[in-house]
């Protein structure tokens, strides 16, 4: 079995198309062709259904996929740890993030390691909290940064870099736009604008107001941070949105506003396996950011 076939064999399942994967990988299709035949002749087994010009995965085919695909990962890993083990200052991070975490503290960070380690380079992926969590499980990506620090993830440790308050952010038209303050109760009748079912910055407002003994009224879903912003600078609701979202500027026509009887918080951090070692440039990087957020902790009070 050689390391071309598989890589011929993987494009193939994805494109379910020889001839697309062949234009992918640029090569013949004939040669395609040929080293699929090869490999399904050296396995003894059909890794393909044959339908016209697509193909579509037998069974068997599925499950060599899915540990092919393992494979490739190790094999780029390994590849990678020894270039980074030469010189772990000019490799490539690959860190996952949610949209709460995009607009600075991320940002931020990568800007002050890239001071430090120009020469890095970074591959951004976008997701949801248990998508994040699933491909650092994976390996589809080595580091995540994450609020809440998941607890009882068996796959994954967590670490801590800083706790935030989640505060309330309202049109300025509301009744009670001019406090100082608020106590969540204060806020048991009104229409909130939340994540949809399945978000976890939803689950820490609803039970943050169960502690008050009520569910919020949610009167519309945002699947984001800016989109949520929006539709309360419309004046479709209030909403609890974590104040480091709101550190640049507030949207237009809001105000917001501390919680006080409960106060809401999430911590907040980065998550790795805990099966698997960091590559050099991923423990660098790892490393950076306890001790950015620590001095930026120390500074901040």
């Amino acid at each position: 079995m050689e390391l071309r076939q598989i890589q011929y064999f993987i494009e193939v399942a994805k494109r379910e198309h020889v001839t697309e994967a062949a234009h992918a990988l640029h090569v013949a299709q004939s040669a395609v062709s040929r080293q699929i035949v090869n490999l399904e002749e050296e396995l003894g087994v059909s890794l393909f259904y044959r339908e016209g010009r697509n193909v579509r995965l037998t069974p068997i085919g599925a499950l060599f996929l899915e540990q092919m695909e393992q494979a490739m990962k190790l094999i780029d890993n390994a590849k990678r740890e020894v270039e980074e083990f030469l010189d772990p200052e000019k490799g490539t991070i690959r860190i996952g993030f949610p949209s709460s975490l995009a607009a600075y503290t991320l940002p931020t960070a990568i800007s002050a390691f890239r001071e430090r380690y120009p020469d890095v380079k970074f591959q951004l992926n976008q997701g949801s909290y248990p998508n994040l969590i699933d491909g650092v499980i994976k390996g589809d990506i080595n580091l995540a940064l994450l609020g809440p620090v998941p607890k009882k993830e068996k796959k994954i440790k967590g670490r801590t870099l800083f706790t935030e308050n989640i505060v309330a952010l309202m049109p300025h038209t509301h009744p009670l736009a001019g406090n100082r303050i608020i106590t969540l109760s204060e806020l048991r009748d009104d229409s909130f604008v939340l994540f949809p079912n399945g978000f976890v910055l939803r689950d820490i407002i609803v039970n943050a107001c169960s502690q008050l003994g009520f569910q919020p009224k949610v009167s519309f879903e945002g699947q984001d941070i800016d989109a949520i912003k929006g539709l309360v600078s419309a004046g479709l609701g209030v909403t609890l949105i974590p104040e480091i979202t709101l550190i640049d500027s507030l949207p237009r026509s809001t105000v917001k506003i501390p919680i006080t009887e409960p106060n809401v918080s999430r911590t907040v951090g980065v998550i790795i396996p805990s099966e698997r070692e960091l590559l050099p440039t991923e423990k660098l990087f790892y490393e950076f950011l306890g001790e950015f957020f620590s001095i930026l902790d120390r500074f901040q009070n």
